[in-house]
C-alpha cells in the first residue's frame, strides 16, 4: 500500500508540466435503461416524448464557459460524448456542441472527435450529418450478433440492426468502434466466439470486448441471470485475445484491441493518467494544476442540471484534491490495464511523485510475477493481466489509523 506520509510528508508535489487534455461530453438519454447498465443514463419516457434536446444544449455550452478559467490556454488532443446515446440528439445539435467547443477551446490538428452510438438510433442521412458536424471516430454499441442474447441484455436493437448500422457506419467513417460483451446470459464458448469472428470480419478499427459484470443498483444484480461459470468466462477471454489476434488486432489494453494505429487516442490518454474535462449532467473531470491535481464531479441528475445552468450555479458537485498516496494508486490503476505498460519517466511527469514513491510495491509485484520494470518501462506480465485486481491491490492507499 502507498503511504502518504512516506512520499513527500505534508508538500504538494509540483508537476513541471501539464498533461494532454481531453473533454468528455455527456449525454444522458437513452430509449431504454438496459438491465446491466449502472451509467448515468436516463431512458425517455412516454410515447413521442425527446430528450429536451435545444435546453441541454445550451446548459452544456454554459458549463464550458464555467469550466474555461480552469483549462485557459490549453489543447484539446481528444473530444468524446459519451452517454446514455449520444446519437438520439440531432446532427444539428452535435454541430453547435463542437461549434462552441472549437470557439472556446483550441483543438489540436487532427484531433479524435468520438461519438457513442447505438444501433436502434441508426439513420443513414443523420451519420452523413454526424460526420460534415466533425465526428471523426465513431463507437457502436452492439453487444452481440446474436438475436437471442440482445434480447436477453434488454437491447433495443435486433441483429439485422446490429448489421445494419455497420454498414451505415462504414459508408462515411474511417475509424469504428464496435462494443461487445461476453459471458452473457447463457451464452457458450462458440455463441461468444461466432460474435467475436463477426466484429473482426466487417472492416472496422476497433474492438472494445468486455466481461458482462453484475453492477450494483442494475437490474441484473437485483435478478442475476444464469451466466457462464468462472472457468468458462475465463475460456471465452482467451478466445476473444486469440481471436483478434489471428484477424491482426492488438490487445493494446485489457478490453481494446486496435488495428495498428488505430487505439483511442482519447482513452490512450485517460489511462496515462492524462487530463480530462468532463462536462454534462454526472460527468467527472480530472484537471492538473501546478501544484495541485483535482477532481470534480458535475450535478448528476439532468433535470437538476438544467435547473442550476439555467440559473447560471456553479454544476459541480463534488470537487477533491487528490493527495500524493491517490496520485500515486490512480495512475497505477489506470496504466496497468495497458498490455504495453508505460515508460517509466511518465508516473512522475504526470504525478508529480518519483518512482521511488512505488518501489515497494513494483519490487512486491515483480517478486510476485505481476509485472517486469526496470529504469525505461513497467510492464504487467501475462499473470498480472489475469490477475489485474490483485496487482492494483499493491498499490491501494493506506487508510490512516483512527486516534
Amino acid at each position: 500500500m502507498i503511504s502518504s506520509a512516506s512520499i513527500l510528508g505534508s508538500q504538494s508535489p509540483k508537476l513541471n508540466s501539464l498533461p494532454p487534455l481531453s473533454l468528455y461530453i455527456h449525454i444522458p438519454w437513452c430509449l431504454k435503461k438496459c438491465p446491466y447498465c449502472d451509467f448515468n443514463s436516463h431512458a425517455i419516457r412516454g410515447e413521442g416524448s425527446q430528450a429536451p434536446e435545444e435546453e441541454y444544449v445550451a446548459a452544456l455550452v454554459r458549463d464550458l464557459e464555467f469550466a474555461l478559467q480552469d483549462v485557459w490556454g490549453r489543447r484539446l488532443s481528444s473530444v468524446f460524448f459519451g452517454g446514455g446515446t449520444p446519437s438520439l440528439f440531432s446532427a444539428k445539435a452535435i454541430d453547435a456542441i463542437l461549434t462552441a467547443v472549437r470557439t472556446l477551446l483550441p483543438l489540436e490538428h487532427f484531433a479524435e472527435v468520438t461519438l457513442e452510438a447505438n444501433p436502434g438510433t441508426f439513420e443513414a442521412q443523420k451519420f452523413a450529418d454526424f460526420r460534415a458536424a466533425g465526428i471523426n471516430r465513431l463507437s457502436i454499441g452492439i453487444q452481440s450478433f446474436n438475436a437471442q442474447h440482445l434480447k436477453a441484455l434488454g437491447r433495443v436493437h435486433d441483429d439485422q440492426e446490429a448489421h445494419r448500422a455497420v454498414d451505415i457506419a462504414l459508408k462515411n467513417f474511417d475509424n469504428i468502434n464496435l462494443d461487445l460483451m461476453y459471458a452473457l446470459p447463457r451464452q457458450t464458448l462458440e455463441e461468444a466466439q461466432a460474435d467475436i469472428e463477426m466484429a473482426c470480419s466487417l472492416g472496422v478499427t476497433h474492438i472494445s470486448a468486455y466481461h458482462l459484470t453484475l453492477e450494483p443498483n442494475t437490474l441484473f444484480h437485483r435478478f442475476p441471470p444464469n451466466l457462464p461459470d468462472d472457468e468458462q468466462a475465463a475460456a471465452m477471454q482467451d478466445m476473444v485475445e486469440q481471436t483478434t489476434a489471428s484477424h491482426q488486432f492488438r490487445n493494446y489494453e485489457t478490453s481494446a484491441f486496435a488495428r495498428t494505429g488505430k487505439e483511442s487516442r482519447h482513452n490512450m490518454n485517460y489511462w496515462l493518467f492524462g487530463d480530462y474535462l468532463g462536462i454534462g449532467a454526472g460527468a467527472h473531470s480530472k484537471i492538473s494544476f501546478a501544484d495541485k491535481i483535482v477532481r470534480q464531479m458535475r450535478t448528476k441528475q439532468p433535470k437538476e442540471y438544467l435547473v442550476k445552468a439555467n440559473a447560471v450555479e456553479s454544476l459541480i458537485q463534488t470537487q477533491q484534491i487528490l493527495t500524493p498516496a491517490d496520485r500515486g494508486f490512480e495512475f497505477m490503476m489506470n496504466a496497468l490495464r495497458l498490455t504495453g505498460g508505460f515508460e517509466t519517466a511518465v508516473f512522475q511527469e504526470r504525478t508529480g511523485l518519483p518512482i521511488t514513491a512505488v518501489q515497494k510495491q513494483l519490487d512486491e509485484a515483480e517478486q510476485r510475477g505481476l509485472l517486469v520494470h526496470d529504469h525505461h518501462r513497467i510492464k504487467p506480465t501475462v499473470l498480472g493481466r489475469r490477475f489485474l485486481n490483485d496487482l492494483l491491490q499493491l498499490f491501494l492507499p493506506e487508510t490512516p489509523n483512527p486516534e
